[in-house]
């Protein structure tokens, strides 16, 4: 029998491949609010970050959305962002 395919993608972190299921989606929807999507299906453009916090706080520290989605992302999304995790956890 085939394996199946289990797709990968990359942290804009830490730069490492995970699963895709290992790791939490950052969505920009055309509307221009960036939200973390905990179900993976939201429509827009997506980044993915790893499950952990180091990962959370490079992404802030970095700006790293902003070089993701090429558009400035203010400092409240970040914090938007860092509160969702933690309420995850």
């Amino acid at each position: 029998m085939k394996e199946k395919k289990i797709p990968m993608r990359m942290c804009i972190a830490c730069r490492e491949m995970k699963p895709k299921k290992e790791m939490l989606r950052v969505v920009k929807p055309k509307e221009g609010d960036v939200f973390i999507d905990f179900s993976g299906k939201a429509s827009g453009r997506g980044a993915y970050i790893c499950d952990n916090a180091d990962c959370i706080k490079k992404l802030r520290k970095g700006r790293l959305l902003n070089k993701a989605f090429s558009s400035e992302i203010p400092a409240q999304v970040y914090e938007k962002i860092e509160e969702d995790f933690l309420a995850k956890k």
